[in-house]
């Protein structure tokens, strides 16, 4: 498989925020800033460190990430060419949708099994836990990242070639072959810089809102412009990772046509 080059997907990432990225930003907006305040609102306080008692906010949680997959491929699509209106992206993120749920849960869900079943046991027995139970957690969670890191372009693969969940992790497969080091710098390298835009731009609107509006409580006028500019600036984030992965993918030299994908009609 060609060698990626990041430098050069960045390069054309900025071309089509600048060209399209009132139709992306919709995209983000619509489906990725939108569920995400209501499911911040829906979630009920809990003691840190603990998940919050079951309820309505499951539903809630589970509606906001399926209808941020749709996003993720709608904005893919529309980074690809040739254009489409909004309308047309989301009814293509939203026919793609199910083969690439069924790719992300085939090799997602056994590790979380798999790490799940060792935490229980490790909390089962407290201090008379195995060590072997605490490096298989380890040794599980390196081989997520690695695969993490192997199958990125799932996302791209997804919504550009209509195809079986299991030939979306195989075509991510192959177009990653050669380029893991490549991919996980600049995942790693984004990360950095998304979490930390993410702090900034977060305590500046908190202390700005303190100052405007007096505590920042739950519900308030404060509380709320606090959750909308969290929101807002991680669909801009997820937005330009999402374009770099379409980038990314058109660079594949085994991918017919990549600039021209199936719209899915």
């Amino acid at each position: 498989m060609a060698k990626l080059s990041i430098s050069q997907a960045w390069d054309e990432t900025k071309a089509v925020l600048a060209r399209d990225g009132k139709l992306i930003g919709t995209v983000a907006l619509a489906l990725f800033v939108l569920p995400g305040i209501l499911f911040d609102l829906s979630v009920p306080d809990a003691p840190v460190g603990q998940f919050p008692p079951i309820g309505p906010w499951v539903a809630a949680a589970i509606v906001a990430v399926l209808i941020s997959l749709i996003s993720q491929l709608a904005i893919i699509r529309l980074a690809m060419g040739p254009h489409l209106t909004v309308g047309e992206a989301i009814v293509h993120g939203a026919r793609r949708f199910l083969p690439y749920v069924a790719a992300f849960l085939i090799w997602v869900l056994p590790l979380l099994l798999a790490i799940g079943a060792l935490y229980g046991s490790i909390e089962a027995k407290g201090e008379d836990a195995s060590p072997a139970a605490a490096l298989g957690i380890i040794v599980l969670a390196l081989v997520g990242i690695y695969l993490g890191v192997r199958l990125m372009l799932m996302p791209a693969v997804a919504s550009a070639e209509s195809m079986s969940p299991v030939t979306i992790i195989r075509r991510s497969w192959e177009i990653s072959a050669g380029n893991w080091w490549r991919l996980f710098g600049f995942l790693l390298t984004f990360a950095i810089g998304a979490v930390a835009l993410l702090w900034a731009i977060g305590t500046v609107a908190g202390l700005v809102f303190q100052l405007a509006f007096g505590s920042i409580e739950r519900f308030s006028a404060g509380g709320l412009l606090v959750v909308i500019v969290a929101q807002a600036v991680s669909a801009l984030v997820s937005m330009i990772f999402f374009v770099m992965l379409a980038r990314l993918y058109t660079q594949s030299n085994r991918v017919p046509h990549p600039s021209v994908p199936s719209s899915g009609a």
